[in-house]
């Protein structure tokens, strides 16, 4: 079995003020749906991301937070187990994101010797 991971990504709109019902109601689904995937013995890990960090870029250049030049962000991670990258791809599909119009990356992790 390999790992892959699942990186979340979205746009949050300037307005975005949600109620503490909605933001509740939001950890639920994410909850539900790692659930599903942890009782199949294919969870690894996940971890939601910060608002604060830097780039880097050649040259030693370093830009104020990680999304400067774009208007889509990464919110977070999940690492998981599956036997393939299209069983990976199969898991991301229940992503509670894919329902805000956010997306999933599914990469595969290689292991360096």
């Amino acid at each position: 079995m390999s790992e892959f991971m699942m990186l979340f990504r979205s746009t949050v709109p300037a307005d975005y003020n949600p109620t503490p019902e909605r933001i509740q109601a939001s950890i639920k689904v994410w909850q539900d749906w790692i659930g599903t995937i942890a009782a199949q013995g294919k969870f690894v890990s996940t971890n939601r991301l910060g608002f604060q960090g830097q780039t880097i870029k050649p040259n030693n250049v370093i830009t104020d937070g990680p999304y400067a030049e774009v208007k889509e962000i990464i919110g977070g991670y999940m690492i998981i187990k599956a036997d393939s990258l299209q069983e990976a791809v199969e898991l991301a599909k229940g992503c509670p994101i894919l329902q805000t119009g956010g997306h999933v990356e599914v990469r595969d992790i290689m292991v360096l010797n």
